[in-house]
C-alpha cells in the first residue's frame, strides 16, 4: 500500500498525465507485488466508462461549446448588464449572474472563464474597476459552473460513487444560488466603497429588448432543469435535448454559426470529452485497486478513529479536499477521493448527496486557488497577465468562498432542502 502512494505521488507532482499517473501506478503496484494480471487494468478501464449517465458529459459538453460560439451567451451577458448595470456594483454583479446562467448551460468551470471573460474584462477595464477585482471576479464566479446544474464534476461523483444524479444537480442548485448570493452582497459593498456607479441611467426599454434577444437562450436552462424534475426524461436524455436545442437556436435563429464553425465546436468538444472520460477510465482501476486491497476499509478505520464528532470529520474532510484541489482538477479530485470519503460520510452519517455537494464545491475553490488552479491559466490567455498578479487578485474571493463552503457545510438544508422535497417526500 505504501509503495502504491508513494509512486502515484511521485506521478502526479512530476506533471505526468493524471489517467497515467493513477492507472500507471495500478499496474506498476499489481505487475511488482501481486499475482494479479496486468490484463485486468485494461477491463476496469472499459468497465468504468461503461455507465449510462456518463453519456451526458460529451452531450453537456458539446452543447456548451455550440450556445458559446453560436451568439447565446453574449446576449445572456447583455440582458444581466441592462437589468443590474446601473447599480453600485452593477457591472460586477452581471458577472456573477452570467456565470449563475452559463453554468446552467456549460456544466464547466473553464468554459465559463472564457464565456464570460472575454467579454466582461474589458467591458470592466472601461467601467474603471480595478484590473486586480476584475480578474479575481471573473475567475472565482467562473466557478459556478460545476455547482450549477448540469455539473460535470457531479456526474462524476454520481458514477464514482452510485450517487444519483438527478439529486445532486437540484442539491447544487441551492448550493449555486447561496455562492451566487453572497457574492452578489460583496460586490454591491465594493460598488458603494469604490463609487462604481453606472452614470447610464437604468431603462426599461432595454430591458425589455435584451430579454426579448435572449428569449431563446433563456430556453435551455428551464428545458434541461425543468425537464429532469419534470419527469420528461433523463439527466443523461436531458443533454441530448439541450444539444438539438443549441444547435437549432445557434444556426437557424440567430445565425452566428457557420457549418465550418459548428466543425470547430464538434472537434474542440470531443478533444475535452476524450480528456475527461481517460480519466474516469483511470479511476475506475483506481477505485477497484482500492477496494480489492480493502485500502479504503483501512483508511476509514484509522480517521473514524481520531474522532466521534462529525463538525470534525467535514472539517478535516474540507481541509484535505481544499489542499488537494490547489493542485488536482475538479474530476481528478473526486474520482481519487470520493470512494474513500463516500465510505467515511456513511460511517458519520453523512447524506451522500450532501457529501456530493461538499466535494463539488470544494472542487470549485481549487479551480481559482492558487498555484494551479486552472481558472487561473485559462485566463492568464484572456486577460495577458501573469499568475502573480491573478493570484493576488483572487485571494479575497478565496476568503468569501470559505465562508460559503462553510455554511454550505454546516446548514445541510441549504442543499438538501429541493431533494427531500422532490425526491424524498
Amino acid at each position: 500500500m505504501i509503495w502504491f502512494f508513494v509512486l502515484l505521488m511521485v506521478l502526479v507532482f512530476s506533471g505526468m498525465p493524471m489517467f497515467i499517473a493513477i492507472a500507471g501506478s495500478v499496474l506498476f503496484t499489481l505487475v511488482g507485488f501481486t499475482d494479479i494480471p496486468a490484463g485486468t487494468v485494461i477491463q476496469r478501464m472499459f468497465a468504468g466508462l461503461d455507465k449510462f449517465p456518463l453519456m451526458a458529459i460529451p452531450l453537456f459538453v458539446l452543447a456548451a461549446n455550440i450556445m458559446s460560439a453560436g451568439g447565446i451567451s453574449k446576449r445572456v451577458i447583455a440582458l444581466t448588464n441592462s437589468m443590474v448595470g446601473r447599480i453600485p456594483g452593477g457591472m460586477a454583479i452581471s458577472v456573477v449572474l452570467s456565470c449563475l446562467f452559463f453554468g446552467a448551460i456549460s456544466g464547466s468551470s473553464p468554459a465559463t472563464v472564457v464565456a464570460i471573460g472575454s467579454m466582461m474584462l474589458p467591458a470592466m477595464m472601461k467601467a474603471n474597476y480595478p484590473r486586480t477585482f476584475a480578474t479575481g471576479l471573473i475567475g472565482s464566479t467562473a466557478s459556478l459552473g460545476i455547482i450549477i446544474p448540469p455539473s460535470i464534476t457531479m456526474i462524476v461523483y454520481g458514477a464514482v460513487t452510485g450517487a444519483s444524479v438527478g439529486e445532486l444537480f437540484i442539491a447544487g442548485l441551492g448550493a449555486g444560488i447561496a455562492f451566487a448570493i453572497i457574492f452578489i452582497i460583496y460586490c454591491l459593498i465594493y460598488g458603494k466603497k469604490h463609487n462604481l456607479v453606472s452614470k447610464e441611467p437604468w431603462s426599461f426599454r432595454e430591458v425589455l429588448f435584451r430579454t426579448k434577444d435572449a428569449v431563446f437562450g433563456l430556453g435551455i436552462p428551464v428545458i434541461i432543469i425543468g425537464g429532469i424534475y419534470g419527469g420528461l426524461f433523463t439527466p443523461t436524455e436531458s443533454a441530448g435535448v439541450a444539444v438539438i436545442y443549441a444547435f437549432i437556436v445557434s444556426m437557424f435563429v440567430y445565425r452566428e454559426i457557420t457549418w465550418k464553425q459548428m466543425y470547430n465546436v464538434l472537434v474542440d468538444s470531443a478533444k475535452m470529452t476524450a480528456t475527461v472520460m481517460i480519466i474516469l477510465a483511470a479511476a475506475s482501476v483506481l477505485s477497484w485497486y482500492l477496494t480489492v486491497e480493502q485500502i479504503t476499509v483501512q483508511i476509514t478505520q484509522s480517521i473514524t478513529g481520531m474522532t466521534d464528532s462529525r463538525i470534525v470529520i467535514l472539517l478535516l474532510m474540507n481541509v484535505i479536499i481544499l489542499i488537494a484541489g490547489m493542485f488536482l482538477d475538479g474530476a481528478s479530485l473526486i474520482v481519487i477521493l470520493a470512494p474513500l470519503f463516500y465510505t467515511i460520510g456513511l460511517q458519520y452519517g453523512i447524506d451522500p448527496i450532501h457529501l456530493g455537494v461538499i466535494m463539488t464545491v470544494n472542487s470549485a475553490i481549487g479551480m481559482f486557488t492558487p498555484p494551479f488552479g486552472l481558472n487561473l491559466f485559462v485566463l492568464m490567455g484572456i486577460a495577458k497577465d501573469n499568475l502573480l498578479s491573478l493570484s493576488k487578485g483572487m485571494l479575497p474571493f478565496v476568503l468569501i468562498s470559505l465562508i460559503v463552503l462553510a455554511i454550505i457545510t454546516y446548514i445541510p438544508q441549504i442543499s438538501m432542502f429541493l431533494p427531500e422535497l422532490i425526491y424524498r417526500s
